[in-house]
């Protein structure tokens, strides 16, 4: 009798199994490479009429093999379900952390043989696991490459089996459809992963069960009575699929069956059975040893892994998005598990200024995932910009110079398309710089402008090059209760600070603002400036010193339990981890100099009669609103007046009167 064919498998994993491989590498395995059970689906083999071949009388048919899918539901996480019609299977996944240990002929046998021990060691379970694949892979994330190469172990019998006739018998369509709602009565919906059901009697009475109960299912029933049904991946018309291997031989071991009619499931009216044997007289499978074959090949024969290169089917922008995330995302695993990337991406951020701390900071937050960012500045692109302003080019200075926080923003658009950011060119009203009457609408919007805003957004970034600039802002930050972050810079030296919010308890120490240790009111420094004074001098490094400090002190913020209440870090002898966050300490102010190579973290708290932050001007902000604000633009010594600072120096000029000065006499020259 002829020998029983058996039609290889293929694999066909989805680039939606890609996706979902990259999510789980990156967000939940990490570094693990351990082995894992993850979800898949068999198709049935068919026919279909081949169009492309079809002569003038008939169209001519076309055999498809069935195969192995993977998709985006692979571990178990996605909504998607498998296609209709298809049939669910399991198998085991092992995904290497590099393409050496991918590449390793030693590792991917000792994988197979373990596949192989998990099938034989379930035959003693009610609940065997027949036909596992083994899914091999290396994933490439930086240029969404993935190597990979599928086996389909399948346990050697011998001898082999024999079939009664070189050809399947075909199988009446009514039949099949009465066994599919048989089984499906049987296991539900997902539950059969055997592959394959016990089946006895004659149509319309006929009886399914499960593999595990063949010993009672088929007891008193003759050996030539004693049929299974499977569902077939082969289309041809001698050979079978290649899943039978092991359920033939898990019967034949465990139940000694030595003969089979076997009804090969497949659609499109594709079904066959025939009858299986093992020649007589021969030894057992159980009595040889085990061996398993199942690599699956190349379309050239070969036995070799295959590439799945993912890059030109992404769509770009989703594609950079994806990149721009892999560097934290293993900042997350690999160093700060407990990072919360999310609160990051989602942190809308203001940057008043579009400077050279402008540019600096928004690329820093870029980089750290912030997909929000706007631009305030009221001035336009100069030459001198582009070579320490990293977001502008030559171009952007012709014909008088482009708006400087549209251009910023379009640039960052170009850098990654992936974020929102937006540029409005305002002025931002200052203390001492009188507003003439017929601009006093016009400043009104401006205000109103900058109040909604820093209301529409999380944290505010004071990067302007005049003091009395960030007095408005600092202002309506901590009305607003908003994180806000304030960078200034000197010839070699440079401040960043975070200003203090208001105190919730008692016992909570409000911090500063850049305002507290003053004892004046912020006055005019930008009339009758000398050239030196027009420009920011400052040595080149120390911008991009400040900006990378300013947007880790606001990482380091949003990840700390209080976020912008959060104690300041103040450097002791002893280490304090009581207070730090994800990642670490969170300083009140960070001082910077050049000149003798330094960093200093300095805290102080809030000063009652600060011109900026006290309650005083709070609440007068909060009771006469934009009226109160445009007598401060035209007069800020109110502001000493509202804060008690006037009585102050009147009573130190009052002490400085009193104060008996000794005048040096000769003898002491």
């Amino acid at each position: 009798m002829p020998i029983l064919q058996f039609q290889p498998l293929s694999s066909q994993p989805t680039p939606a199994f890609w996706t979902a491989l990259t999510s789980h590498k990156l967000d939940k395995a990490k570094l693990n490479d351990e082995e894992q059970w993850i979800d898949g689906w068999l198709e049935e083999g068919r026919l279909i009429q081949d169009l492309h071949v079809a002569t003038d009388q008939e169209s001519a048919i076309a055999h498809i093999d069935g195969s192995i899918s993977i998709g985006g539901n692979a571990f178990g996480e996605a909504s998607e379900s498998r296609p209709v019609g298809t049939i669910p299977v399991i198998g085991v996944l092992k995904n290497y952390n590099t393409i050496e240990e991918f590449r390793k002929t030693e590792n991917k046998k000792a994988l197979f043989d373990s596949v192989v021990t998990k099938i034989v060691d379930s035959f003693k379970s009610e609940q065997p696991v027949l036909n596992p694949f083994l899914a091999v892979t290396f994933a490439d994330l930086k240029k969404y490459t993935y190597h990979y190469w599928f086996a389909f172990p399948a346990i050697v019998a011998t001898p082999a089996w024999t079939i009664d006739s070189d050809v399947l018998i075909p199988l009446d369509e009514a039949n099949v459809q009465e066994l599919r709602d048989l089984e499906a009565k049987l296991t539900g919906k997902d539950n059969n992963k055997d592959g394959a059901f016990l089946v006895k009697g004659s149509s319309g009475t006929r009886e399914v069960a499960p593999l595990h109960t063949y010993k009672e299912f088929f007891a008193n029933i003759p050996p030539d009575e004693v049929t299974i049904a499977f569902h077939d991946s082969s289309s041809t018309e001698n050979s079978v699929g290649w899943s039978l291997r092991n359920i033939l031989y898990y019967l034949n071991s465990t139940f000694a069956m030595k003969e089979v009619r076997v009804i090969c499931l497949r659609q499109s009216n594709a079904s066959r059975s025939a009858t299986i044997r093992l020649p007589a007289n021969q030894a057992s499978p159980t009595n040889t040893a085990i061996s398993a074959v199942g690599w699956e090949r190349t379309k050239g024969g070969k036995l070799a892994s295959r590439v799945a290169d993912l890059g030109p089917m992404m769509n770009p922008t989703k594609l950079a998005e994806q990149a721009v995330d892999l560097n934290l995302k293993l900042m997350k695993w690999r160093i700060a598990p407990a990072l919360d990337l999310d609160g990051i991406a989602g942190t809308k951020c203001l940057l008043l200024g579009a400077g050279t701390l402008g540019c600096y900071v928004a690329r820093s937050l870029m980089a750290w995932g912030v997909r929000q960012i706007t631009f305030v500045d009221s001035g336009k692109v100069s030459f001198s910009n582009p070579v320490r302003q990293p977001l502008f080019r030559f171009e952007d200075c012709l014909n008088g110079g482009q708006p400087k926080a549209a251009c910023a923003a379009e640039r960052l658009k170009e850098i990654f398309p992936g974020v929102n950011a937006t540029g409005h060119t305002m002025n931002i009203p200052m203390p001492g710089h009188p507003i003439p009457p017929s601009l006093h609408d016009s400043t009104r919007q401006e205000v109103e402008k900058l109040e909604k805003l820093i209301q529409q957004h999380d944290a505010v970034f004071l990067l302007m090059d005049s003091r009395e600039s960030r007095w408005l802002p600092t202002l309506l930050g901590i009305d607003q209760n908003k994180i806000v972050i304030n960078a200034a810079l000197g010839f070699d030296t440079y401040l960043v600070m975070r200003h203090g919010a208001v105190a919730k308890t008692a016992d909570e120490k409000q911090l500063g603002c850049y305002y507290c240790n003053d004892v004046v009111a912020p006055t005019d420094s930008l009339t009758d400036r000398s050239l030196d004074q027009m420009c920011t001098v400052t040595r080149p490094g120390v911008a991009p010193l400040a900006a990378a400090s300013a947007v880790e002190l606001l990482v380091s913020l949003i990840q700390h339990p209080l976020q912008v209440h959060a104690p300041a870090y103040i450097p002791s002898t002893t280490s304090d981890t009581q207070h730090a966050g994800v990642l670490g300490e969170v300083p009140h102010q960070i001082r910077g100099s050049l000149n003798q190579w330094r960093t200093l973290t300095v805290a102080g708290p809030a000063y009652n009669q600060c011109t900026a932050c006290s309650s005083a001007v709070v609440n007068m902000y909060r009771q006469e609103g934009i009226q109160w604000l445009l007598s401060i633009f035209d007069r800020a010594e109110i502001l000493e007046e509202v804060t008690g600072l006037s009585e102050l120096h009147h009573d130190t000029e009052l002490a400085m009167q009193h104060v008996d000065w000794a005048e040096d006499s000769e003898d002491d020259i």
